[in-house]
C-alpha cells in the first residue's frame, strides 16, 4: 500500500472503523481509490458518526 493509500482508524473507543481507500466506503458513496485526506471535512465515520479530527493513520 502506497503512502497516498494508507488506512485510517476511527479513533471512538467503542468504534475502531478503519477507512481503506483501496474499498472507499459504500455507505457514504465514496468510491475506492479515494485518500483519507480528500474526503469532504463533513465526512463522518459511518459507524458512529465520528468527524475527520477522530482518525489516525494506521
Amino acid at each position: 500500500m502506497n503512502e497516498e493509500n494508507k488506512m485510517w482508524q476511527c479513533q471512538i473507543s467503542s468504534c475502531g472503523y478503519i477507512y481503506n481507500p483501496d474499498k472507499g466506503c459504500k455507505k457514504s458513496k465514496i468510491p475506492k481509490d479515494v485518500p483519507f485526506e480528500d474526503l469532504p471535512d463533513t465526512w463522518r465515520c459511518p459507524l458512529c458518526g465520528a468527524g475527520k479530527k477522530m482518525f489516525k493513520p494506521v
